[in-house]
């Protein structure tokens, strides 16, 4: 199967640009500046990344400096997933409304964890009509490091079942970030359907980003975009 997978990386004529396809540039963090934020913004802009990932406050100043070259990202219910459904579709609507291209929602943990998987699901069924309005883009974070494989499989399988753009592996806030396994996992629950695979949460070289997508992954959360893309590059140099 690893042979087959890889066959995904050798059929690519420009790996590079590829890459930069794959990644939303991400600054999620708490004690992030204004300026900070603005330096993620340009990152993305000057590599000219897929999406730049920002909290959402900052959804309308990323969409003036993004110029609508790079996709504005935000993220809803984060990073715990534990605020009521409604609260979830307000901020989605929110984000939208402010110029976001796509929001990436975390799901309600406890639900799924006390074996109330229809319940989670209906939660994303309510945010996934926001987005369908908007003619946005649904991500749907697990936070795999919380679940068991059977739990990953199932969740992945419901939500592919509803028709979400992608399930996201994880917030970068909790227990673990992205593994290959989780990919793998994660490949069996969308299969069949149109969902795709985010891989979020400690991905910082050009290898490991490499990895996840021969795996499957069709997007990669990471702060490390721009070292990514510069990774590649140094990596093909080296083979020519």
């Amino acid at each position: 199967m690893l042979r087959e997978l890889f066959r995904r990386l050798e059929e690519v004529e420009d790996l590079v640009a590829t890459v930069k396809s794959l990644i939303d540039h991400t600054n999620l963090r708490p004690d992030a500046t204004l300026e900070d934020l603005e330096r993620t913004c340009r990152e993305a802009l000057s590599y000219e990344l897929y999406g730049c990932c920002v909290p959402p406050f900052y959804v309308r100043q990323a969409k003036q400096i993004l110029r609508d070259k790079v996709r504005v990202v935000t993220v809803v219910g984060f990073p715990h997933g534990n605020i009521p459904a409604d609260a979830k579709a307000w901020e989605a609507r929110r984000a939208f409304e402010d110029g976001a291209d796509e929001v990436d929602m975390v799901i309600n943990l406890s639900l799924v964890r006390s074996g109330k998987l229809e319940a989670a699901l209906e939660e994303v069924e309510q945010v996934l009509e926001v987005a369908r309005s908007y003619g946005g883009v649904l991500k749907v974070i697990e936070e795999t490091g919380y679940l068991s494989e059977s739990e990953v499989l199932e969740l992945t399988r419901g939500l592919a079942r509803l028709g979400v753009d992608f399930v996201k592996t994880s917030t970068g806030f909790g227990p673990r970030g992205a593994t290959l396994e989780d990919i793998l996992v994660m490949r069996r629950g969308v299969e069949g359907s149109r969902t795709r695979i985010k891989a979020a949460g400690g991905i910082r070289t050009g290898l490991q980003a490499l990895m996840f997508y021969a795996l499957g992954a069709d997007r990669i959360g990471t702060s490390s975009g721009t070292r990514i893309v510069d990774d590649v590059i140094r990596l093909l140099s080296k083979e020519g």
